[in-house]
């Protein structure tokens, strides 16, 4: 059974421009319709399939659900347009996390992502007490590199030839916000 959300460390947000809240049931037919377009036109993301299917979507759902403490919808006119996640690290790792976001392309090129990055970000790192938020972008997406510059992350470098995708070979660009200091104790 999924976790309350009201129980959860950061349940839900108002990002000015959106809302992100905890993943529910009745969000399938708007993660289909939005999935479905997240990355197509460029080619560059392989965790959605083409179509995407209800049976994807059930089963990113059910996943979700489960994962509600560090998996988010992005909200917008009561819809589910797109999803801002955390993937924390662990023992030596444990004040790091990577940050993994998507939007439906028809709402791209209005600067939803940004503000909605923006503000996530530093309410994130306070809340799981993170010291380094960081994330990947594949060299040919500058404008999820422009996102990311926009809501306050540095670019730290470049793994070259780190993925294939769709039979190209391509570099990652790491981007990351980090924080001055650990409170005592962490």
């Amino acid at each position: 059974m999924p976790p309350d959300s009201s129980s959860l460390p950061l349940p839900q947000l108002d990002c000015g421009v959106a809302r992100l809240r905890s993943w529910r049931p009745d969000d399938l037919d708007s993660l289909v319709a939005n999935a479905s377009h997240a990355d197509v036109s460029r080619g560059l993301r392989d965790r959605f399939p083409y179509p995407y299917t209800g049976d994807d979507g059930r089963a990113w759902l059910a996943r979700a659900v489960d994962e509600a403490d560090r998996a988010w919808a992005i909200e917008l006119d009561g819809a589910a347009v797109g999803g801002v996640s955390l993937h924390p690290g662990i023992d030596v790792h444990r004040h790091s996390a990577e940050l993994g976001y998507w939007l439906g392309r028809r709402y791209w090129g209005r600067g939803l992502m940004t503000a909605i990055i923006g503000a996530f970000a530093p309410r994130a790192m306070a809340t799981f007490r993170l010291h380094r938020l960081y994330a990947t972008v594949y060299a040919n997406n500058p404008a999820s590199m422009r996102v990311l510059e926009k809501a306050g992350f540095e670019r730290e470098g470049v793994q070259k030839s780190a993925v294939v995708k769709r039979g190209e070979l391509l570099d990652i660009v790491v981007y990351a916000r980090v924080r001055a200091s650990l409170e005592t104790g962490a």
